[in-house]
């Protein structure tokens, strides 16, 4: 087998693990990747519009309003009215919301450490510098207009 198709075998396998590891960890809390991911966009920005959110998460508004119908009803986050533009509701985190995130940061922490233990720091740094190499390649691959 080619090393480039045996590399992009083993970047699939290595998606797909973190698919089932993410899903297996998620399960119990009734989050999904796509809340999840939502609650991670509120948590990394503030108090959100879902406007704002739509546009982070690459969804349309009505996806938005589904993901924060869900979450706000298993107490992750909460809508609040705009400080300053009665038209505009912000999503904000919950205690709950808080707790988990901040639960899902150390985790990731966590893990992150653990992936890359006992890697010698420069072979650490040439890995991140060809995993961004591998990843903007696969941006290009998103655009039409470049697509091969």
């Amino acid at each position: 087998m080619p090393s480039d198709v045996a590399v992009f075998d083993r970047l699939l396998e290595i998606a797909l693990l973190v698919q089932a590891d993410m899903a297996r960890e998620l399960e119990p809390s009734g989050l999904t990747p796509a809340r999840t991911h939502l609650l991670w966009e509120v948590h990394r920005r503030g108090p959100s519009s879902q406007r704002a959110l739509a546009t982070a998460l690459d969804v349309t508004p009505r996806n938005v309003t589904g993901l924060v119908d869900a979450l706000e009803e298993r107490g992750y986050v909460r809508r609040a009215p705009h400080p300053s533009d009665r038209r505009i509701t912000l999503v904000t985190l919950t205690d709950l919301g808080v707790r988990t995130t901040a639960q899902m940061d150390d985790d990731h922490r966590r893990i992150a450490a653990h992936l890359v233990d006992g890697f010698d720091p420069d072979r650490l740094e040439r890995f991140r510098a060809d995993l961004d190499a591998v990843a903007a390649r696969l941006h290009e691959l998103m655009d039409p207009e470049v697509r091969p």
